[in-house]
């Protein structure tokens, strides 16, 4: 029986305050909400989403999962979401392609260089 991926949950220390930072940030919509969390997805149809629950202890270590963004101007949007309240987050990741930034609360992401992945042929 095959399965959907419906949506990644993240925790957070303010669910409706970080959803609508990643809102703005991916271009998404706010498709749910209730007092305890906040779904976003980049349409109302169209899966998967992003739920933001409470969570009670706050951020400690990295992240066991984490976004990778790939924009068209990789140096454009670091800046633009570093303006919006990222900030520069060092994992020990030394010099690679990508920056690694951590959102309002923490959580990492990667910017990846603009260039497209390379297509392999089976």
């Amino acid at each position: 029986m095959p399965v959907r991926w419906e949506q990644l949950v993240v925790d957070a220390d303010d669910p409706a305050r970080l959803a609508r930072w990643w809102a703005e940030a991916l271009g998404y919509v706010i498709v749910r909400e209730t007092p305890g969390e906040v779904e976003i997805r980049r349409s109302a149809d169209e899966l998967p989403g992003l739920l933001f629950t409470p969570v009670a202890d706050a951020k400690k270590t990295k992240n066991r999962l984490h976004i990778d963004l790939r924009p068209e101007d990789q140096e454009s949007e670091v800046e633009r979401l570093v303006n919006m309240g990222a900030r520069p987050a060092d994992i020990g990741q030394g010099d690679p392609a990508w920056v690694v930034l951590a959102d309002p609360e923490g959580n990492e992401f990667c910017i990846l260089d603009s260039k497209p992945p390379i297509k392999r042929s089976s």
